[in-house]
């Protein structure tokens, strides 16, 4: 059995270091990514893949995408379907199909009064050790990462360019930022969809950005960029002895109109301690370090350079000191 460690089924997205990153249709019908808890690149499909190519590159899809599919309206329908008693009857089907292992819930799975509930379901703890390195990943998914934001020139096609400020709605604390590292995690529907925070420290209160629900995945991010910063999403500053203050983001998508929050502002937190959670649906979050403040682990680094997503869990290092 495929356990939940290495999910079958996930979107992906590469990210290009030069000036164009070519970004074709062939590209995302064979999608590799090396899983760093099996030591191998594994293949995986695109979750929702004809329905995304029909919104997002189908001329007539493109209408429906802007009547109301974007429109957080349409999310709160979804999730209100997938919060319905009668929902509860897909969990046992999905775990068999993308071969999750009931043994790493904290609930049973005749628990769950709903989809909804058994998506943003909790682990046991022992599910997703936490290791001892200094930083670690906020959130199972694919990770990329990259040590200067300011180097990152174009993602995907048409010379699309990362625009920080327009992320973070605030220009002088981009400037901040503009040269530390970011590591951009993507959740899929089969992921726990629970996030940590990646250190110890204190968090701020959260700042909520709000806008439209586009879909954040390869197919649609392909198209447009910018829907990461128009998105709406979640801004929070984690206040930390030795690495400065790190930005912690969650970016809401197409079905995921709602990001919780489970901590107090204001009160410390320890490495790895649960943050908030996603509703359904796949979403991503972005961790933003100050300049010089870490270094990113190789294998992150590694991967990221050759435009290929990191697997990862919740817990494993993500960075040391710098």
């Amino acid at each position: 059995m495929i356990r939940s460690e290495s999910p079958r089924v996930s979107p992906i997205f590469a990210l290009g270091f030069g000036p164009t990153l070519h970004f074709t249709e062939s590209t995302l019908q064979s999608i590799r990514y090396f899983n760093r808890h099996t030591g191998t690149h594994e293949t995986e499909d695109i979750y929702g893949e004809s329905f995304l190519r029909w919104t997002y590159v189908n001329p007539i899809g493109k209408i429906s995408l802007h009547a109301f599919v974007k429109r957080p309206a349409f999310s709160k329908w979804y999730g209100w379907r997938m919060s319905k008693p009668e929902s509860a009857v897909r969990v046992e089907p999905f775990v068999r199909k993308y071969g999750l292992n009931p043994e790493d819930f904290a609930d049973p799975l005749p628990s769950f009064r709903s989809f909804n509930e058994f998506f943003y379901r909790k682990l046991n703890p022992s599910a997703r050790p936490i290791d001892p390195a200094p930083i670690v990943f906020p959130a199972d998914g694919r990770h990329l990462g990259f040590s200067d934001i300011s180097a990152i020139d174009s993602f995907f096609v048409k010379g699309q360019r990362f625009n920080l400020a327009a992320l973070l709605d605030d220009t002088a604390l981009a400037a901040k930022y503009a040269k530390g590292a970011l590591v951009l995690s993507r959740l899929c529907p089969v992921d726990y969809h629970r996030f940590h925070f990646p250190a110890a420290g204190v968090p701020s209160e959260t700042r909520l950005i709000n806008g439209p629900l586009f879909s954040v995945s390869p197919i649609a991010l392909a198209q447009n960029l910018a829907y990461l910063w128009t998105n709406k999403r979640t801004l929070t500053e984690l206040k930390t002895e030795d690495f400065g203050s790190i930005l912690l983001l969650e970016i809401g998508a197409t079905c995921v109109g709602t990001i919780e929050q489970t901590f107090k502002a204001g009160m410390p937190v320890e490495k790895g301690a649960e943050k908030g959670y996603f509703a359904f649906g796949g979403s991503s979050t972005i961790t933003i370090f100050e300049p010089s403040a870490v270094t990113l682990a190789p294998d992150l680094l590694e991967n990221s350079a050759k435009q290929t997503e990191l697997y990862a869990r919740i817990g494993s290092a993500m960075a040391s000191d710098s």
